[in-house]
């Protein structure tokens, strides 16, 4: 195996695979605060040119957390499909990427072939890659789910409503989420970020949730996003769940320092078979966000970019509902400015969608960050057009509670009418039903909460 490369002669020689990967990824200020970035342009282009000449199964048989160490590792390298792996374990990363990029290539090759990928391999190849190669890239390929309703068909682009709010008044959220409604905002999810992680106040929310959707016979799930144990608890003692939420690392160190491990998952999801009140299979919601292995110490050397990857490897393990980079919100540690969030947001999309699960994206910046609203916008609507399965939304663009901007719910209806994309069907054919969208677009009782109250009442 080659390490080394010569270019506008000078010889670069690279120390292991690790270290390739890390000096080949486009600049990430967390990448940098760890020491692990390349100097300059120049030994990134000398790494990317070592990468592309690496072999499939050198990436595989590096991974970034020895097997006997880690069980995301281990889970991901058991799961491989020896078969599949053999029809691409000599392929070069840069000859992957040409394949998955080559117009003959389908959905259906995308789909034989993620058998035999682990995260190293899904990380290498996207780190070779354009913005346009991820967005194109992305474009072939559709992951579905079902909770209550079908998420990610071709055609769609759906949202999480996020009425979050300071003190987690319930009448609060209840108007923030009437609103967002009336924006044809929530086919993914209803799903607050609480303040206060009680399994009594989580309780409360779910159940204002679950009175809402019923009363209202509104096609879509809920989740209230205390820790995992909280809603756990919450669900033990009654409370009505179509799924439960945890936010989730690429190394079991990483879940570890929040608060949770592999069996505490397994034990979510018996919980759900049992007492949720959802009618499909796929009942776990995910978060991730390039940088959190590095917050706790539990990156192993390894870039932020590879240790994203593998929070999708160990994510596909449970089959979630859904699952989403929260982008910019760890802050310019990890992401300095705009172009770094936009990159990353491409590179979390395609990266999971070619690991196989439903990936949507909070489009996002905290305000200390070298980044504004246009940026959020213009990664947005990149996404619309790669494919992302669905993206968030709360008033105005600004959450209040978690005091950082993300979409707005008018911006969910504006990428859907760019670019000819709608809500799930079930959920559009409730929109119409309460006069709130025609043919695709909303009407004038967009933006307008009191259309609940005219036609019924809490």
């Amino acid at each position: 195996m080659n390490l080394s490369t010569t270019l506008l002669g000078r010889t670069y020689q690279f120390d292991s695979v690790k270290q390739v990967m890390a000096k080949a990824n486009e600049q990430k200020s967390g990448d940098v605060l760890a020491g692990l970035a390349a100097e300059n342009d120049t030994e990134r282009i000398a790494a990317k040119q070592v990468l592309a000449n690496l072999l499939m199964r050198d990436l595989r048989n590096a991974p970034a957390v020895d097997y006997e160490l880690d069980d995301v590792t281990r889970m991901d390298q058991d799961g491989v499909d020896e078969a599949v792996f053999a029809t691409i374990a000599n392929m070069t990363v840069g000859e992957f990427r040409e394949y998955l990029l080559d117009h003959r290539t389908t959905e259906e090759d995308i789909k034989r072939i993620r058998r035999a990928m682990t995260a190293e391999q899904v990380a290498g190849v996207a780190k070779l890659m354009s913005n346009m190669d991820l967005i194109y890239a992305a474009t072939k390929m559709r992951v579905q789910s079902t909770c209550n309703t079908t998420l990610g068909l071709p055609g769609t682009f759906s949202a999480r409503l996020q009425p979050n709010h300071p003190t987690d008044d319930v009448e609060g959220i209840t108007a923030s989420l009437f609103e967002g409604l009336s924006y044809g905002v929530g086919d993914c999810l209803i799903g607050l970020n609480p303040v206060n992680d009680s399994a009594a106040s989580c309780a409360e929310v779910l159940k204002r949730f679950d009175e809402v959707k019923n009363r209202w016979k509104i096609p879509t799930q809920q989740c209230v996003l205390a820790h995992i144990t909280t809603q756990m608890q919450a669900i033990r003692n009654g409370a009505p769940a179509d799924m439960i939420f945890q936010s989730i690392a690429g190394s079991q160190k990483g879940n570890e320092a929040f608060g949770f491990t592999t069996e505490t998952v397994k034990e979510a999801i018996a919980l759900l078979r049992e007492k949720g009140t959802s009618k499909g299979e796929n009942v776990m919601y995910f978060e991730t966000g390039q940088g959190s292995e590095l917050s706790s110490n539990a990156h192993y050397g390894a870039d932020q970019v590879t240790m994203e990857a593998r929070c999708y490897a160990y994510a596909k393990q449970f089959k979630p509902f859904i699952v989403n980079t929260v982008v910019g919100f760890i802050g310019p540690e990890y992401l300095y400015d705009s172009k770094q969030v936009t990159r990353a947001g491409l590179e979390d999309h395609f990266m999971a969608k070619l690991t196989g699960i439903p990936m949507g994206c909070d489009c996002c910046y905290t305000n200390h960050m070298m980044a504004d609203q246009n940026d959020i916008e213009n990664l947005t609507m990149l996404l619309g057009a790669a494919g992302c399965n669905y993206v968030i939304g709360v008033p105005a663009s600004d959450d209040v509670m978690l005091n950082y901007q993300s979409n707005a719910y008018h911006d969910i209806a504006t990428v859907r009418e760019t670019l000819g994309l709608r809500p799930i069907r079930a959920f559009e054919e409730w929109l119409e039903k309460m006069g709130i969208m025609e043919n695709g677009k909303l009407t004038s009782y967009a933006g307008d909460a009191t259309i609940f109250a005219g036609k019924a009442g809490l």
